[in-house]
Order: C-alpha cells, then sequence, then structure tokens
C-alpha cells in the first residue's frame, strides 16, 4: 500500500478555542474535498507547527483550530491542510 495527498487547501486561523475536546472547524465555503471527521494534518506556515487532527464542519472560510491543537496557531496565521489517501 501507498500513501497519497488527496487534497490539499490553504487558508488563515480565524479563530481559536481551547475549550473544546480538539479537532478542526473548516468552513463549507474550502469546498468538498474534506470531509466531515476526515483526518488531516495542519502545517503553519507562520510558525512552522503541525498537527494531525480530524474536521468538523463549520460555515463559511471558518478555520478554528479547538482544544489542544489552539496551541500551535493563532488567528491570521496562514496554514496548509492536507488529506491523503491510501491505496
Amino acid at each position: 500500500m501507498r500513501t497519497y495527498l488527496r487534497a490539499k487547501v490553504e487558508g488563515v486561523i480565524t479563530g481559536v478555542n481551547l475549550n473544546y475536546s480538539g479537532s478542526l472547524t473548516l468552513g463549507k465555503d474550502y469546498g468538498e474535498d474534506f470531509e466531515e471527521g476526515e483526518q488531516v494534518d495542519v502545517l503553519n506556515v507562520n510558525n512552522g507547527e503541525r498537527l494531525t487532527t480530524y474536521i468538523i464542519r463549520g460555515k463559511g472560510l471558518e478555520l478554528i483550530l479547538n482544544g489542544a491543537a489552539a496551541r500551535k496557531g493563532m488567528v491570521g496565521d496562514r496554514v496548509i491542510l492536507l488529506s491523503y489517501e491510501i491505496l
């Protein structure tokens, strides 16, 4: 089996919510390439932090780091989201 990059999108963190059990809120305006519950890697361009989490759907262009992930970035940071497929 091999792991391939399936989807990639760039965005800007619009919020951080430390008091949440975890995940990344991703607005529907980022497209249909990412599904709720899907595992993603989040690469913070501003500070070099990387994390793996899962998606919950939000509104518009929301991109919110929740729970422990909230410590990995700040509002305004540019991030790259990566999703993979194993074939």
